[in-house]
């Protein structure tokens, strides 16, 4: 990470200031940091997972990545180590935890991810319930192929993989579904690609449906999208946890923005 990344989480430590539920005057947001954000609850799937990142953190293996995105500040190279990509790509324990809780809490029917990778994001949003349709997006077929893998090795049988550039395959599997539930934004890390597939998102949202973004500061160009984001005008709730931003549409929910430790 570089200077200016690491000096932003330094001022969103220091000042984000709700936690344990001090301050935060709504009911539904007090909810969720206390028994979702903030929970400590462990479950067995847990373990499966992160004994698999365990392993793939030592396999000195190489995979030839696709990368339609913004790329990655660490990895230049096409062809990487896995241990790397589970190192420097992967999303960690505690916030594929607390995507795996906030699929508890709201229990989604149909969840739609954009960006696979290795699949580990994947797996903690298809955990919770087998009957939970998730549609999995990845531009690099070597990466599609290993999480298949994975998938499989957990006894995921809820996941459909979608392989090939989002701008083709975002849009005619939308054409299929009738609406999402629940979405998690990983998969370009650009300004125009992010407030894009928002807004094709956008049209099979409801009021009950939430977005999930990831690394919002990540970039001047993540900022920017998560900003106008934040201003759409069917966007209600916001929740700021630095690596990742949460988005709600009930209009039953008063108008706020918060930014909290995580």
């Amino acid at each position: 990470m570089n200077i200016a990344y690491n000096l932003k989480f330094l001022k969103y430590h220091l000042f984000a200031k709700h936690r344990n539920g001090h301050g935060i005057h709504s009911p539904f947001v007090y909810e969720l940091l206390t028994t979702v954000i903030e929970s400590d609850d462990q479950f067995y799937t847990f373990n499966d997972i992160e004994n698999l990142r365990i392993q793939l953190l030592t396999s000195t293996n190489t995979i030839e990545v696709t990368d339609f995105g913004a790329g990655s500040k660490v990895q230049k190279s096409p062809i990487r180590k896995i241990k790397n990509i589970v190192k420097y790509s992967a999303r960690n324990s505690k916030y594929g935890q607390l995507l795996f809780r906030l699929v508890t809490f709201f229990e989604p029917k149909t969840i739609l991810e954009l960006g696979t990778s290795l699949g580990f994001s994947t797996m903690y949003l298809a955990a919770p319930y087998s009957k939970t349709t998730v549609y999995t997006f990845e531009g690099c077929l070597n990466l599609s192929k290993m999480a298949k893998y994975h998938f499989s090795l957990m006894n995921l049988k809820n996941i459909q993989q979608i392989t090939g550039n989002f701008k083709t395959t975002l849009p005619e599997t939308l054409k299929k579904i009738k609406k999402l539930d629940f979405v998690f934004f990983d998969g370009n890390h650009r300004y125009e690609p992010t407030v894009n597939y928002f807004q094709l998102c956008l049209e099979k949202a409801h009021e009950e449906s939430v977005f999930i973004f990831d690394d919002i500061h990540w970039s001047h160009e993540m900022e920017l999208a998560w900003k106008q984001i934040k201003n759409h005008p069917k966007v209600v709730l916001t929740i700021d946890l630095f690596f990742l931003g949460i988005v709600f549409f009930n209009t039953e929910i008063s108008k706020q923005h918060f930014t909290i430790k995580f």
